[in-house]
Parts: structure tokens; sequence; C-alpha cells
């Protein structure tokens, strides 16, 4: 049985998910610490987001050809006072208007899907809700990814704080097709909701940002309902729903 809404952990459960894609079918990619968070972000800024792999060596001359600017890695963005993963970098992105911004997990994910045959959308928990309420309009299948976290040796580390992004924004649907999977999200969800901005630092990702300095950055990340911008991929980037990129 296929159910309506689905979801699963990291690009093999995205590939897996939209494996039997139809149109209309939606993929939905949740990555809060901190790809999709950054998107977010940058998309209320009106800039064009690339996604893309991360550490590719071909990603200085892919943002060139695009003339896009290449985000850094979180200490290299800071260090050079230029925009990174870190969303916090683009307090002062002011004029720009395309980005590439590749990441391990949410961003690798996202690129993967491009050609899936699936409309694909970045979610948080700053923009869960319109990101539920857009989707409410939608026929097809709703496939619900968490990008998680990689242990040292690059296996997958399921991340509670995606978890949680992915139960709020399916929390904004009607249930009834919903698969066990996603009705699990919605409890983890459900289990925080009213205590998302404590819950979000005590978190190992969390945890790890905050003692590396960027404790700035899981404020935004957990700033609930802060966007009503939905990040939409249209060809290469991702740009407001409803706008071009």
């Amino acid at each position: 049985m296929s159910h309506r809404l689905r979801f699963d952990w990291g690009p093999t459960g995205a590939r897996a998910l939209v494996a039997d894609a139809e149109p209309g079918d939606v993929a939905v990619v949740v990555d809060v610490l901190s790809f999709t968070t950054t998107l977010s972000v940058a998309v209320d800024l009106g800039i064009a987001v690339y996604p893309f792999p991360w550490a590719a060596a071909e990603a200085p001359a892919y943002a060139e050809a695009r003339d896009a600017v290449l985000a850094r890695g979180r200490r290299e963005g800071l260090a050079r006072g230029e925009v990174s993963l870190s969303p916090a970098s683009f307090d002062s992105a002011s004029g720009m208007e395309r980005v590439v911004l590749p990441s391990p997990n949410g961003s690798s994910i996202a690129f993967a899907l491009a050609d899936a045959r699936v409309a694909v959308v970045g979610a948080c928990l700053r923009n869960a809700a319109a990101v539920g309420a857009w989707l409410a309009d939608t026929t097809g299948r709703v496939s619900v990814v968490a990008a998680g976290e990689r242990w040292p040796d690059g296996s997958l580390r399921p991340a509670v704080e995606d978890l949680w992004g992915a139960g709020a924004v399916l929390a904004e649907l009607d249930l009834a097709g919903a698969g066990p999977e996603a009705r699990m999200a919605v409890a983890a969800y459900d289990a925080v909701r009213d205590e998302v901005a404590a819950a979000l630092p005590a978190s190992v990702s969390g945890r790890e940002l905050v003692d590396g300095g960027f404790g700035r950055d899981v404020e935004i990340a957990g700033a609930v309902g802060a966007s009503t911008v939905v990040p939409v991929l249209r060809g290469e980037a991702f740009g407001a729903a409803g706008q071009p990129t």
C-alpha cells in the first residue's frame, strides 16, 4: 500500500520514496541544522539558492557559470566575512541575487532529487506551517525526507531536529492518508511543540553548534513560524513559490 503522506531518512530514503514518483508528487527536504533553515532565510531575502553536493571540486566553476556566490563552510565563512551554511551569515547578504549553497545532507539530497520527476520543497521549523498550507492543495503523494547527520564513517545519524521539522510540516496536513512513519514524526513534534526553542539547543546537533560558537544559528532554526515563504526547486535553483527563480 502506498500512503499519500510518507516519511523517511537521508539520501537512500529519499530515493526509495520517489522511486515510483508520479506527476503531482512532492518531496519535502528537511535539514533544520542547517541547510533548509539557511535556505529559508536566503529565499526570504529574495535570493535564488542552488543546492549542490558538499566538498565537490566542481562547486567554484558551477557557481561561476551561474554568476552566483559560492557559500563557504561555517568557520571559513565566519573568518572571511562571507555567506556560509550558517543562516546567521545571511544577515549581511543584502544585494545578493544567487548563491550556491552546498551541504553534506539537505543540499545534497535536494540536488539529487532535481531529476526525480517530483516537486522539491525545502522545509524547516521556521516555515513548516507555510509549507503545510502550500501542500494542502497538493493532490499527489507527499514524501517528507529528514536529512539527518553523518557519523565519522559516513553513515546516517538520525537527527531529532529533522524529525521535529518533518513532524511540524506533516502536522499541518490531514493525516487520514498518512503512513505510520509520518504519524510517528507528528507525534515526535507534538512532544516538543511548546518547547522547541529550549529543546533544539539541547539536541546533539544543537549542542555541537552552540559549543562551536554558532548558537545564533540554533536560535534562528528554532524560530517556529518566522517565515511564510515556501522555497520550491525549479530547474537548478530554489525560489519562493509563486515567484520566478
